[in-house]
């Protein structure tokens, strides 16, 4: 049986628009950058004898460099950071333990797509909400959505929502981004269902793998004591663990570190050599009655060391002393 002969496809004739019928085909293909660069860049291409290909390579690739430069700003501006830091603006070297590669799986995409978490311990100007937000918005580098939040607003919100009866509806808004950070547990006080509020939060996210940002001031055993549950507390914790790290941040405090606190607060030791008074060798609490007056001190319990035999011969001779009178 032979073949048929192909027939050849029409070639296509060549439209001839004008630069004002060309405006409105950008515009309907969503063309916005191309439609206002794409004279200048024909031009050069006239001048410098491109073939069409790079002609098209050119414009396609700027085209996609401005959306993703203008996807980046929306997001970064709809994530509502408190400041805009970057990894690199982190200064590790004030970390004893913490350094960047530690961090590493949290600056990739695997840390959205495998929905870790993250606890960032510390005391105030150690850099957490740097780190949380510099994080955050790498995930948004990466192409997801980021939503920066202070734990006080998150349970007001939630609260209030709760009390109308609408708890459900308001929780897309916490749980529908990609990464959420909640900044600064443990630094207010919140109200009585706060531990309610923020588990529904966290189980929501915890199921759906979906990453979060914890940064605290407060150790994670007195979690309970902070959101006024105990249980949900552990409850919490064991959700955000579960894929998650805990990260202590130590270091002096970056807001404070240009007037060296810490070198000039002396310790006991040196306070005491500089005031000329010897410090007690067996210090104890001094208790003052309701009248004022000192109240006897009672036998002390003879405490013997192994490591220390001049404080046992003390001891021993204060208990016969004691003893004899």
């Amino acid at each position: 049986m032979t073949k048929k002969p192909s027939t050849p496809m029409p070639v296509p004739a060549i439209p001839k628009l004008s630069e004002g019928q060309l405006e409105p085909l950008f515009r309907r293909l969503n063309l916005a950058h191309t439609r206002r660069i794409y004279q200048e860049v024909a031009d050069r291409a006239e001048k410098e004898n491109w073939t069409y290909r790079d002609f098209l390579a050119l414009l396609l690739a700027e085209e996609v460099a401005h959306r993703k430069q203008t996807r980046l700003q929306r997001c970064t501006r709809q994530a509502h950071f408190p400041f805009f830091k970057t990894i690199d603006e982190f200064d590790f070297t004030l970390q004893s333990t913490l350094r960047q590669s530690l961090l590493g799986s949290y600056l990739g995409p695997d840390f959205v797509t495998e929905g870790r978490s993250l606890i960032l311990y510390g005391k105030a100007g150690r850099g957490k909400t740097h780190l949380a937000v510099a994080i955050g918005y790498r995930a948004i580098q990466n192409g997801f959505e980021t939503l920066c939040i202070t734990a006080a607003k998150l349970i007001e919100d939630l609260s209030n929502a709760s009390a109308k009866g609408l708890l459900h509806q308001s929780l897309s808004a916490y749980t529908r981004p990609h990464v959420l950070v909640i900044d600064e547990i443990g630094y207010l006080s919140y109200g009585p269902d706060a531990a309610n509020v923020l588990f529904h939060v966290v189980n929501d996210r915890h199921l759906r793998k979906r990453p979060m940002i914890f940064t605290t001031n407060k150790p994670l055993s007195v979690w309970g004591k902070v959101l006024h549950d105990e249980d949900l507390a552990a409850a919490i914790l064991d959700r955000v663990l579960e894929r998650g790290r805990f990260v202590p941040l130590d270091g002096p405090s970056g807001r404070t570190r240009h007037l060296n606190l810490e070198e000039v607060s002396p310790s006991k030791a040196e306070r005491l050599r500089i005031s000329g008074i010897n410090g007690s060798e067996f210090p104890e609490p001094t208790v003052i009655g309701q009248d004022g007056s000192v109240p006897a001190k009672k036998p002390q319990e003879l405490v013997i060391s192994a490591q220390s035999p001049k404080r046992n011969l003390a001891i021993l001779e204060s208990g016969l002393a004691g003893g004899q009178r």
